[in-house]
């Protein structure tokens, strides 16, 4: 009976704690973008990807409290569709990239040929603010 108690009290915290998080607010009029390309632009690969925002600060994955209101930080979503919304965005190799150290920068290895890109701020625990601050999706085509 204890150890039910136990597991249904961790269970309600956990579902508080993602509900809590999916309902991170985003400051009014704010955008993520890419500073350093552009939409139809042709590059060689390695590619550098400045992440731009405006209107929100950047914080480091999984700090909350003082301060980090209108916070988060970058994921880069590459050839794949945008993350859904209230759940955290994945985290797979070449697809869905976390910068959770507050990253504002990286350099991407590209296959020759087009590609998507689109920047998506996440919150402490990685879900999209709400609304969600995200850049629009670009393509860029790599040249040997």
């Amino acid at each position: 009976m204890r150890l039910e108690i136990i597991a249904a009290a961790t269970a309600l915290a956990l579902v508080s704690s993602v509900a809590l998080a999916q309902n991170t607010p985003s400051a009014e009029g704010a955008r993520a973008y890419v500073v350093n390309l552009e939409d139809g632009q042709h590059v060689s690969s390695p590619v550098t990807v400045q992440f731009g925002l405006s209107g929100m600060g950047i914080s480091p994955a999984g700090v909350t409290g003082q301060g980090t209101d209108n916070t988060g930080h970058h994921h880069i979503v590459i050839d794949s569709p945008t993350p859904a919304t209230g759940v955290p965005i994945p985290a797979e190799a070449g697809k869905y990239v976390h910068f959770g150290r507050g990253q504002t920068e990286t350099t991407l290895e590209l296959a020759l040929g087009e590609h998507t890109l689109q920047l998506v701020l996440g919150d402490a625990a990685h879900i999209p603010h709400n609304p969600a601050v995200m850049s629009e999706q670009i393509t860029i085509i790599v040249d040997p």
